[in-house]
Order: C-alpha cells, then sequence, then structure tokens
C-alpha cells in the first residue's frame, strides 16, 4: 500500500512538473500568435482541463495496479480484442452516417436503429477495454526504453502515460514570401470542414498569410494525447514519439522548442527518429507476428502513417499499368520549387504552382486539400526520412547524421537533448 501511495505521489509530481515546463507537439502562444487567436479564441481547445481529467484518470490505473493484473498474454490478448472493436465501431459509425447521408432513405431512424443500438454495445465495449489496452500499451513501451538505456533504474522519467483522445486541430499559419511558420494554434476537433476553410480563409485575406487547418495523430502534453486507430505499429510509433516529447521538455531541446524553425524540426525528427525505433522494439517483442520484413524497416516514416487522417492514397482505377507514383519524392520536387519561387520574390507564381502540383497529387490518389505554404511548414518539420516537404532544409538531414554515428538511441537521445540551436547540432556531427 505504501509503495503505491509512493507511485501516485511521484506521478503526481511528475504531471506538475510536465505540464509547467510542457512544450514539445503542444503549441506555445507567443506574441506572434496574438493576432491569429482574434480569430480563434471561442474555439481553441482546453488543454488544462483535458490535463486534469486524463491525469486522474491515470492515477485511478494506477491505484487498482494496471496492467499487472494480468499476464502477458492476457495483456496481448485485451490489446488486440479493443482493436477489434475500435474497428468494428468504426465500421458501424461509417454504415450510419452512410444511411442518413442517403438521399433515397426516407425514414433514416428506423433504418439505422439497428446499426445505433450495435454502436452503444460497442461503446461500452470500447469504454471498458480502454483503460486495460492503454495500461498494456504503456507497460511495454516502458520495457522498450528500459531495454534501449532510457530509463532510470527501469524507470522513464517521466513515465510512459498517453489517453485515447479526439485530438485537436492544428491551424497552421505561415508567412507567405518564405516558408515559415508563425503561428500554430489548437482547435476543437469538432470543428466542421466549412468552419474550418472559412477561419483559414478569414485569416489568410487579413493578416496576409497562408493557413491550413490539420488533423493531428498525438500531442506532447502529459500525459500524451493520441488519437484513435486500429492501426498497432503507428499507435506504438506515436505513443513512443509522444513520450519523447515529455523526456525532451525537461531538457534544453525541448525547453527552447519554440525558439527557432531550426530547433522545432530537431525536437520533431528527434521524436520520430525514437518513436519508430522503441515502436519497433515493441513489435518485435510483443507482436512478432506483425514484424515487417527486414528489407521493409526503413521503408516508411512515422509521418508517412496518415491513414486515420485522409493524407493516405485511396484507390482510382486506370492506374494499373502505370510506373508508382513516388509520394515522398514528388513531395520533395515540390518544395524545392516553392523555396526557389519565393526566394525570387515569385510569391503568386509560387502559390500557382503549389495548386498546380496538388492536383496532380489528387489525380494519383492523394487527398489534399491544400498545399501551400501553411502544409509545407507543418510536414516540413518531420525530417525523419529523406525526401518529403522538408525538401531541401539541412537539419532533418543533420538530425538523421547524427543518429547515424551515435553509439545507441540512447547516445543520441542524451547528445541531441542538451542542445539548443542548429549550429551546436552542426558542430557535433563534424
Amino acid at each position: 500500500m505504501l509503495h503505491r501511495i509512493a507511485r501516485i505521489a511521484d506521478l503526481l509530481s511528475v504531471t506538475i512538473l510536465v505540464v509547467v515546463f510542457a512544450s514539445g507537439s503542444t503549441p506555445r502562444l507567443t506574441g506572434q500568435t496574438d493576432r491569429v487567436r482574434a480569430y480563434t479564441r471561442g474555439i481553441e481547445f482546453d488543454y488544462p482541463t483535458w490535463v486534469w481529467d486524463a491525469s486522474w484518470l491515470k492515477l485511478e490505473q494506477n491505484a487498482i495496479g494496471l496492467p499487472y493484473l494480468f499476464d502477458r498474454a492476457a495483456n496481448k490478448q485485451i490489446v488486440f480484442e479493443y482493436l477489434r472493436t475500435t474497428q468494428r465501431l468504426m465500421d458501424v459509425e461509417f454504415a450510419s452516417e452512410r444511411v442518413f447521408s442517403d438521399p433515397n432513405i426516407a425514414d433514416k431512424e428506423s433504418k439505422s436503429a439497428l446499426l445505433r443500438a450495435q454502436r452503444d454495445e460497442l461503446l461500452a465495449r470500447q469504454a471498458a477495454l480502454a483503460p486495460l489496452a492503454e495500461a498494456a500499451f504503456q507497460s511495454q513501451i516502458t520495457d522498450a526504453l528500459a531495454e534501449s538505456n532510457l530509463t532510470a533504474g527501469g524507470q522513464p522519467i517521466p513515465p510512459v502515460l498517453y489517453h485515447t483522445t479526439p485530438t485537436p486541430l492544428a491551424l497552421i499559419v505561415s508567412r507567405r514570401d518564405v516558408i515559415q511558420q508563425v503561428a500554430n494554434v489548437s482547435l476543437l476537433p469538432t470543428l466542421t470542414l466549412d468552419d474550418q476553410i472559412s477561419l483559414e480563409n478569414r485569416i489568410a485575406e487579413s493578416l496576409d498569410v497562408s493557413t491550413l487547418t490539420v488533423p493531428i495523430g498525438g500531442v506532447g502534453v502529459y500525459p500524451t494525447m493520441v488519437t484513435e486507430t486500429t492501426n498497432l505499429p503507428w499507435l506504438l510509433d506515436t505513443i513512443a514519439h509522444e513520450w519523447t516529447h515529455n523526456y525532451l521538455n525537461l531538457r534544453p531541446l525541448g525547453i527552447n522548442y519554440s525558439v527557432t524553425d531550426e530547433v522545432r524540426t530537431m525536437n520533431e525528427t528527434a521524436a520520430s527518429i525514437a518513436g519508430t525505433e522503441i515502436g519497433t522494439l515493441v513489435i518485435e517483442k510483443y507482436y512478432p507476428e506483425l514484424a515487417a520484413p527486414p528489407a521493409d524497416k526503413t521503408a516508411s516514416s512515422r509521418r508517412d502513417g496518415w491513414v486515420a487522417f485522409g493524407f493516405a492514397p485511396f484507390p482510382l482505377s486506370g492506374f494499373n499499368d502505370t510506373p508508382p507514383f513516388d509520394f515522398r519524392a514528388e513531395m520533395h520536387e515540390t518544395r524545392v520549387e516553392a523555396d526557389k519561387l519565393l526566394a525570387e520574390g515569385k510569391i503568386e507564381e509560387a502559390e500557382v504552382y503549389m495548386e498546380a502540383r496538388r492536383q496532380i497529387f489528387w489525380e494519383n490518389g492523394y487527398l489534399l486539400r491544400k498545399l501551400n505554404q501553411a502544409y509545407f511548414a507543418f510536414h516540413g518539420a518531420y525530417a525523419d526520412v529523406p525526401g518529403g516537404a522538408a525538401g531541401e532544409d539541412p537539419v532533418g538531414p543533420a538530425v538523421r547524421a547524427l543518429r547515424a554515428q551515435s553509439a545507441s538511441l540512447a547516445d543520441f537521445i542524451n547528445t541531441i537533448a542538451q542542445m539548443t540551436s542548429f549550429e551546436q547540432l552542426q558542430e557535433a556531427i563534424r
């Protein structure tokens, strides 16, 4: 009992510390965002309330000893049942939406009655399984961190805590004359697409900036937020990615997250590298049947896995005989040319070019609502894999070079965690 009380006290103290110093993928409000927030104050996400509720939930789970109530095999069974239930729930919700969208169905309430009953049953089942699955994932990530020497006496600091939840939308604002993020404001996840577009247009026209609202997979508050998904490798990767932000938040790199675009890219790329490696360790140890063949392990990135967020390709007919469309290579080419045009002062030409390229992505099955400066300002910070939206930005390659020359993941993370500038990174890889 005393041990459990001590654990709860430790958890509370670490929670307060991380929340106070948190940066990571949690947007910081600076003077540059003030004009943007004049348009968003009534629809911004309430982080303090969410953190309080999630922390209380985790305290309750810790008090009853999760995940130690079950052995390894039982925890794995719980995880798979949770994922199956979540997938069935998604399928039922989609079927229900189709009923209410079908103009040929007159009595929608009656037609959807069975689906709504199934949805309620699945929601209850999911709610019962979620705390058990979250505890299992936290324990498995903790074991992987211990194997990677990223713990103190086997305990990560801070402990791995996350909660599945609808994540906020991120309103990204960039300058038009150069790809540079000047604001990142978290919005309510319930904001409709029409409202998002209206908000983007008002801000863009009033402030002469580039805007885009993007869905996000996780947020580095504490406990961390992770969106609902049935993609187990992506889920583990994201939990580890956001924990890495919590780890960095207590060190110079994370504390200075928002100081420059270069430092932000260093943070996000380091967290992406760590997330991929830790997630892979968990898959290999606990879910070996899902492990990718060795040749495929470096073929994709955490930020290529946008299946749950509308950025993955959808099947189109008529492309079976054409060469495969290389998304990362094409996006890299787009970013490089857009940067070139902007550097020449050709803002309108760059925007026309990016829109033309967006249509090419659309024709090849990629659902990009906008391709503009704000798109690249956000996605370009995740540079753990060559190519893509980062273009010729040297920060990502430098972070990857530091990882390549590091003896271990722990050596890499603890080295970059002490940095506060891109110049320090450049010196380290020389």
